[in-house]
């Protein structure tokens, strides 16, 4: 039996402005509940024919696409039942979250992965949030031992990914700036400061070599780690290696605000801030703010768009307008989920249960193209709950 106990003292949260309402929020979270039950539904039946029977992660062939639990993708899942059920307040809608993160637990020994944070801060982190279950508090700390074993202090990295050795020797992409979020909570909740340390190194060192002079940003960075040297920068899921994959521009800005949060180093304020006026203001971003699956495609306006990478900007947005008034960072934040709401949504009973099409997964390796996609659903629901400021920032006092 899962024992609940009040949200701890040094967890406690801040609120932020409450922005005027972008969408119907009522009716798009009955909406979205109505699709996370039928995805629910389909995922269970699917389970039945699938050999990889943990959760959705996109729809390949016309049918739901499961996935196994390693899978980076694992922890969105029950990460939007968190998010459900803290809209909602619904015990029923809480027991589905906490019977689906459970599911993830093994995970937390997981050291061939850097994705722990996605997986695991999505799933027990939001958990934790909500319920302060001392249960989730200890998967949280293993994991964020399991993360640490892949940084590197020579090169000042978390090291991301394991396979093609032929291309890189130690291959740190944008997106591990997500995963810092669960080494901050871990020295939050446990006062081991080593987490914090790994996380603020990481971060600095991602600073100093993933941006290009005009505040785009590289995929991949492959560094030494004998010297600590850059060896090459890439661009492994966008167009060329000197283009802006738009999803990584994205994590780009999401990762830098979170970093702030708990830092309130302003040079990390500062690289969010130039992130987001490089999406927001690029000649090719489409004036409805969901931005081509690369800025740099060649067939623009004729490419595809990635509705994740919308998703993601719009939930940055929503929290860097709480630390910076330099610009209209809400009516931005607004203008993205109104597109998405209005334009991108699956009609109720549509897509196998998933919330947005139109995302773009890795067009070079055509794979996940203009399709739905679970983490375009995740960030899409947290844009909603940040928007009338549901969801709030965790404070942090770190000397």
């Amino acid at each position: 039996m899962i024992r609940y106990i009040l949200f701890p003292a040094f967890l406690a949260v801040i609120s932020t402005p409450v922005f005027a309402q972008p969408v119907d929020l009522a009716k798009t979270m009955r909406d979205a509940q109505s699709q996370m039950d039928l995805l629910l539904l389909n995922t269970i039946r699917y389970r039945n024919t699938d050999n990889t029977p943990y959760g959705p992660r996109t729809i390949e062939n016309g049918k739901l696409k499961l996935i196994p639990k390693r899978d980076w993708t694992s922890g969105f899942f029950p990460g939007e039942a968190w998010y459900l059920y803290e809209y909602s307040r619904n015990r029923k809608k809480r027991n589905i979250a906490v019977n689906l993160t459970g599911g993830l637990e093994t995970e937390k020994y997981n050291a061939g992965t850097h994705d722990m944070g996605f997986k695991i801060y999505c799933s027990f982190g939001n958990g934790y949030r909500l319920t302060g279950d001392t249960g989730f508090r200890t998967v949280i700390l293993q994991s964020a031992r399991t993360l640490s074993k892949r940084f590197n202090a020579k090169a000042g990295v978390i090291r991301s990914w394991d396979h093609n050795r032929d291309k890189w020797d130690y291959p740190v992409i944008i997106d591990n700036m997500l995963n810092l979020e669960l080494l901050f909570a871990a020295t939050k909740i446990s006062g081991d400061s080593s987490f914090y340390r790994i996380a603020v190194t990481h971060a600095r060192t991602t600073m100093m070599h993933h941006f290009r002079p005009d505040n785009s940003c590289y995929h991949v960075v492959d560094y030494d780690t004998l010297t600590g040297d850059v060896r090459k920068k890439t661009t492994h899921q966008g167009y060329s290696n000197e283009s802006a994959w738009s999803r990584g521009q994205a994590w780009a800005v999401y990762g830098y605000t979170m970093c702030y949060r708990f830092t309130k180093d302003t040079a990390f304020l500062a690289q969010a801030e130039r992130s987001a006026a490089y999406m927001l203001d690029h000649k090719n971003m489409p004036a409805d703010g969901v931005p081509y699956w690369d800025y740099d495609a060649p067939g623009i306006p004729d490419e595809e768009r990635d509705a994740s990478a919308a998703a993601v900007l719009a939930s940055a947005l929503y929290e860097l307008a709480s630390y910076s008034k330099t610009r209209d960072y809400p009516a931005r934040a607004d203008m993205i989920l109104r597109s998405l709401t209005n334009h991108y949504r699956y009609k109720k009973g549509e897509g196998l249960g998933f919330i947005l099409q139109h995302s773009t997964g890795s067009k070079p390796a055509k794979s996940e193209v203009d399709v739905p996609l679970i983490y375009a659903d995740y960030y899409y629901l947290e844009a909603l709950l940040r928007s009338k400021s549901l969801t709030k920032y965790t404070s942090t006092s770190w000397k």
